[in-house]
């Protein structure tokens, strides 16, 4: 079997963030989050329903980590490791992120305001429709921190300590949180296990993924420490709070979801963001990124 080295992880972070997933390969194939999804959507359509809907959601659960954590293993223990470095790759969503966060951050800052809300739905929940400059901007902000630790800090510390099996069923995971972990009425029993699942792979990746949103912008601890646990989420509160801080800008407040208004906490002081705000938060993600390559690099140097 292949031992994975730091080594494999700073490059798998270098590769993505320069070439991301290439576009005609996923007009070809698709990518290994939408095989995922298409797998999640068939067990949802088959057994949320009827009796023992959370059991049933436990063993999708359980069925989707054994499918992609082994075929993860078999991956890595046969293959060579450059295959295995590209695989990886894949669960990392550096370049992504930055791309969405930017279709909004230009028409924001040229004043377009329709563009920009028609790009942050692409990437929030919310109603957009309402929205006003500061309210696309929040949106944005919030999408980018907490991505931060879903896409690019969760995939790459479980990556390190679990090679690509590791990596492979945290980004299951959170597909299948993002799907079904809702609290309506369809996925609230149905999707239980999926988020409670989600919130235990990223208790120790969004405390990091805070550390380095304080570090790279020298400041947001005080405002990390003291809103982090505000947030409805156990972890989101945490690099969403720190880019608060750092940004001296307030984050959070209430939001729409299909026309019923929802109450979140507000998260760090001053006024609300603006487009300036996104492009500084976009610089603090890059620099965070860095600073995420350069722990790796540490590591490997350490070893």
């Amino acid at each position: 079997m292949i031992v994975l080295l730091p080594e494999a992880l700073l490059a798998a972070l270098m590769i993505e963030a320069a070439v991301g997933y290439p576009g005609w390969l996923f007009a070809r194939i698709g990518h290994p989050v939408t095989w995922c999804g298409a797998l999640i959507a068939v067990l949802e359509t088959t057994w949320n329903g009827g009796r023992a809907r959370r059991g049933k959601g436990v063993l999708l659960l359980v069925m989707l980590v054994g499918v992609t954590g082994g075929s993860a293993y078999v991956v890595q223990a046969f293959a060579p490791v450059w295959l295995v470095v590209g695989l990886a790759t894949t669960g990392l969503a550096q370049r992504s992120l930055y791309d969405h966060a930017r279709r909004v951050e230009r028409p924001l800052a040229a004043g377009d305001l329709p563009a920009a809300r028609a790009a942050v739905a692409m990437i929030v929940g919310r109603d957009v429709d309402t929205l006003d400059e500061a309210g696309v901007a929040t949106a944005a902000i919030e999408s980018v921190a907490e991505s931060f630790c879903d896409g690019v800090v969760a995939p790459a510390f479980w990556f390190l300590i679990a090679g690509l099996p590791g990596l492979a069923i945290c980004k299951a995971i959170n597909t299948a949180d993002s799907m079904i972990g809702h609290k309506d009425d369809r996925y609230r029993a149905f999707g239980w296990a999926a988020a409670r699942a989600d919130d235990i792979v990223n208790v120790v990746p969004a405390r990091i993924a805070g550390a380095l949103i304080c570090l790279v912008g020298a400041g947001g601890v005080g405002t990390m420490l003291r809103d982090a646990a505000k947030h409805a989420s156990p972890n989101g509160g945490w690099p969403e709070a720190a880019m608060a801080g750092v940004l001296r800008r307030r984050l959070g407040g209430t939001v729409s979801y299909d026309g019923e208004p929802a109450d979140r906490a507000v998260l760090g002081v001053g006024p609300a963001p603006d487009a300036d705000d996104l492009t500084r938060a976009l610089r603090l993600y890059c620099a965070a990124c860095l600073a995420l390559w350069i722990g790796a690099g540490a590591i490997a140097w350490a070893r």
